[in-house]
């Protein structure tokens, strides 16, 4: 969480904000230092300074000071949550597919030389060299990638700012699994899935783009609709080729209007088969929303506690998955 605030800060000055805001200003002096009238009291008399090396400022007049993310809660009465959700509305649209693109290969190339990344997708269920590639999965071991990325020409601050690395230069994304994710060919995100247990997944603070290889799906009169990226590697792995997925149970805006955007398409929903519900909850929600939309939407009911990729690890087939298929049922 700091690291993000660092991150916002540094892609959003505080001089840059309060200038697009008209904030009129001198230098103080040969200094850093700029001075103008305090935007969160009135007055006459300039007391207002920001110091633009070190993000801050500081009013003699109402005595407060503090970083843009304070100077912002104060001026607009926001909450903290509130502020930073409006800050991150205000950065101006980078695109950074060529590092993230460029990090997406280095990573694929990457993953042949690690036996315990290769190890971690056997245990996966995942052994075809082709699936492999086709999927672009690679392997982050963690620690080389500024190197790799300096040695392309990319600056040390376009990789804090693509998420890569953080503001020691270390790799965001270490000892795990990597798919990138891509939108239109290009990368737009990377998820990671450590090989190690108790970490948690990550994508990159950014849109994770539409479904997951929807280039390949999308002219399928058939689609088969499932959480994970490890489901959908399987499921590719055994021949369903027109598998997606949306990265988890709640397709985003444009997510949702690839999959409701093909008439009479049909969608089966084959999502996990949680202890608690939950996958099957979604499921019954998003098929409800389909069969509104005009779309068949089966909801596929694997063996208890299975989500596909477990499935098929405890030795189900491809006709086994099939078999399900046939018994989906629509609401």
């Amino acid at each position: 969480m700091y690291q993000d605030l660092e991150q916002l800060k540094r892609r959003l000055p505080l001089l840059e904000y309060l200038q697009r805001r008209h904030w009129q200003a001198r230098r103080a002096g040969a200094s850093e230092e700029f001075v103008g009238l305090c935007p969160l009291h009135r007055e006459t008399k300039p007391s207002f300074y920001v110091n633009a090396r070190k993000n801050l400022f500081y009013c003699h007049g109402c005595g407060r000071g503090g970083d843009l993310i304070r100077l912002v809660a104060w001026w607009q009465g926001l909450s903290f949550r509130q502020t930073v959700e409006y800050l991150q509305q205000q950065i101006p649209a980078v695109d950074h597919g060529a590092s993230r693109q460029q990090a997406a290969q280095f990573y694929q190339s990457q993953l042949p030389l690690h036996p315990e990344a290769l190890h971690y997708l056997a245990q996966r269920g995942l052994h075809d060299p082709a699936i492999l590639d086709a999927l672009g999965i690679g392997y982050a071991c963690g620690g080389n990638l500024r190197r790799h990325l300096a040695a392309q020409g990319f600056p040390f601050e376009e990789m804090l700012a693509s998420g890569l690395i953080d503001l020691q230069g270390r790799d965001t994304f270490c000892r795990r699994v990597i798919f990138p994710l891509r939108q239109a060919r290009h990368v737009v995100n990377l998820y990671g899935r450590s090989i190690l247990p108790g970490l948690p997944h990550r994508l990159l603070p950014s849109s994770k783009g539409g479904l997951f290889a929807w280039e390949s799906v999308r002219s399928c009169a058939t689609v088969i609709l499932v959480e994970g990226l490890f489901d959908l590697a399987v499921l590719w792995q055994a021949g369903f080729r027109n598998t997606t997925s949306a990265i988890g149970t709640h397709p985003t805006a444009a997510q949702w209007e690839q999959l409701s955007g093909f008439p009479n398409r049909v969608v089966y929903i084959a999502f996990d088969q949680d202890e608690n519900q939950a996958g099957q909850r979604a499921a019954q929600q998003l098929a409800q929303r389909l069969e509104n939309a005009g779309l068949a939407a089966p909801i596929m009911h694997l063996p208890h506690g299975h989500d596909p990729n477990s499935y098929f690890v405890a030795g189900a087939s491809a006709a086994d998955f099939a078999a399900c298929l046939g018994a989906a049922q629509r609401l």
